[in-house]
């Protein structure tokens, strides 16, 4: 009998800050362990938004990066998408918002980002959260907390 992959899923209940403040941060670890990644949107205003905010969110720093729109995704440290594709083979995928991935079998991580005042979301992540820990994977949930710091709930 074949055994299904366990892949360790990280949920961030963001519940002081908004995603533009926290992804940056949570990139840069990423590529530190993975050296690639790829961050799945649920519209494209949404990725142009963040291919924005990787740009400019520090004066002195940037992530570079690219999108399903640019040349050479292959090439690119950080890719953003609102599809299901995987140009720079990652291993480490970040779900923007409700984002679903189709095949979570091809990765070592997910990090699953939702905003706690939306109930879109939080209905969309509970269904994902059941449905993953059916299937076995390694389930991390962390809350942020009133001084915007993390707290792991489970």
């Amino acid at each position: 009998m074949i055994r299904a992959k366990r892949v360790d899923i990280l949920f961030y209940h963001l519940t002081q800050s908004t995603l533009e403040d926290i992804l940056p941060t949570l990139v840069e670890r990423a590529l530190g362990r993975f050296s690639r990644v790829t961050i799945q949107c649920v519209s494209k205003e949404r990725r142009d938004a963040i291919d924005t905010r990787l740009w400019v969110y520090a004066d002195e720093a940037f992530i570079g990066h690219g999108t399903e729109c640019d040349q050479y995704p292959n090439f690119q440290p950080v890719f953003l998408t609102t599809g299901q594709e995987n140009p720079n083979d990652s291993k480490i995928r970040f779900l923007i918002e409700g984002a679903i991935c189709s095949d979570i079998n091809a990765y070592q991580r997910l990090v699953v980002l939702f905003d706690g005042q939306s109930d879109e979301q939080l209905h969309i992540v509970r269904a994902q959260w059941k449905k993953y820990k059916m299937e076995n994977h390694n389930l991390t949930y962390w809350q942020q907390t009133e001084d915007r710091s993390w707290k792991k709930q489970v």
